[in-house]
């Protein structure tokens, strides 16, 4: 902000809290001890409460928006979606409303008067994302390409809303731009989606909740390619990527997860991937691929392919996914199972026998009982 004061220019600096990592300047950190700013190494013991401060304080807790008015909070949150997902009678006040709103931590009263709105409160209401400036980078972006490459894109499109009051109008928009497959039965044609409904309606709300919301400079995004999908979110996967099948839940940002359990999102039991895989499974897709790469996490959906049109790498890791989702549900795998995950005829039993020796020579499954007959053969995971 410039101002002229008696013939003379002041700017006036506005430099924001520390969060996640004290305030630098030429890489040198520094403190504010009374009304002095002081290099941060030489005080230690400020230095030790301020990295305690930061290690205790999560994203959601954080200010997002500070002294707002009663009539701001109410502009900027979407308080009609709050009420309607959690299935609540409107107040019908004001200050009934801001209550509820501060009862879950999506505001908070100033100590310099008027409210701060949380991240937790912005990430899921704003109407707008664009009114936190903190939070412009974490809308979903959605993109369309003309073939399997990135070279040209056919359409792009960010979100504006909050994760709670924006996510079935952001599912709906991108299940209008998945490619659709004609089914002929019963001598009626008609579109069915290439990709389960339920499966991208999971691997998108994972990648909204389970992103490090502490990178700067990206977000979330949806890439739909003529053959497959990618949903992509900033932050290194918390548990091995081969492991998200069977693993517990666990999330970096608890309130996140928790708020879209209750709305319905998300269940926080860590079954979300099962159900990724089941779909896939279901409806005889190549299974989906979880990577990590540069800080980031990401989700492949592929269309369909039948048995012979898919890699040997494609049917080792189908047959591990089908083994753990199989031992997850207290199963065990065999020829029989794999054979109806991929459609195969049991005359042509001998060609999924090679698909799990390959399975087995690559340590992702293992036989578990060796002293079984050989048509008893039952499969675990390499680490059950």
């Amino acid at each position: 902000m410039t101002l002229d004061i008696d013939n003379k220019v002041v700017v006036i600096l506005e430099i924001a809290r520390a969060a996640h990592n004290p305030v630098q300047f030429q890489n040198v950190e520094f403190i504010r001890v009374g009304s002095y700013k002081k290099k941060l190494k030489e005080f230690p013991e400020k230095e030790r409460a301020l990295w305690r401060e930061f290690d205790e304080t999560p994203f959601e807790g954080m200010v997002a928006l500070e002294r707002v008015t009663e009539d701001e909070v109410l502009k900027l949150l979407d308080y009609p979606a709050y009420f309607d997902l959690l299935d609540l009678s409107l107040p019908d006040n004001r200050q009934g409303i801001l209550d509820r709103l501060h009862a879950d931590h999506l505001i908070f009263p100033c100590d310099a008067g008027g409210w701060d709105i949380t991240n937790l409160g912005a990430i899921l209401f704003a109407k707008h994302l664009d009114s936190f400036k903190q939070l412009r980078r974490k809308v979903m972006r959605v993109v369309v390409y003309k073939d399997n490459s990135r070279v040209e894109t056919v359409r792009e499109q960010e979100g504006t809303k909050g994760y709670a009051c924006g996510f079935e109008g952001l599912i709906g928009y991108i299940n209008n731009l998945l490619p659709t497959n004609e089914v002929v039965g019963e001598a009626l044609r008609k579109d069915v989606p290439m990709y389960p409904e339920l499966a991208v309606r999971e691997l998108v709300a994972n990648a909204l909740i389970h992103q490090d919301f502490f990178m700067k400079g990206t977000g979330p995004m949806v890439e739909i390619f003529p053959d497959r999908m990618e949903i992509t979110n900033p932050g290194k996967p918390l548990v091995a990527t081969e492991r998200f099948l069977d693993s517990p839940p666990k999330s970096r940002n608890e309130a996140i997860a928790s708020f879209m359990r209750r709305i319905g999102v998300c269940e926080e039991r860590g079954s979300g991937i099962d159900k990724v895989v089941f779909q896939t499974e279901y409806y005889q897709l190549p299974p989906p691929k979880f990577e990590a790469y540069d800080e980031n996490t990401r989700a492949v959906l592929f269309s369909h392919k039948d048995f012979n049109e898919m890699n040997k790498e494609e049917k080792v890791w189908a047959c591990y996914l089908h083994c753990c989702l199989r031992y997850v549900n207290r199963e065990d795998m065999n020829n029989a199972s794999l054979r109806e995950r991929f459609g195969i005829e049991e005359k042509n039993s001998a060609t999924i026998s090679r698909v799990i020796k390959q399975a087995v020579e690559a340590d992702l499954v293992k036989l578990y009982d060796h002293a079984a007959n050989r048509k008893a053969w039952r499969y675990v995971p390499c680490w059950a």
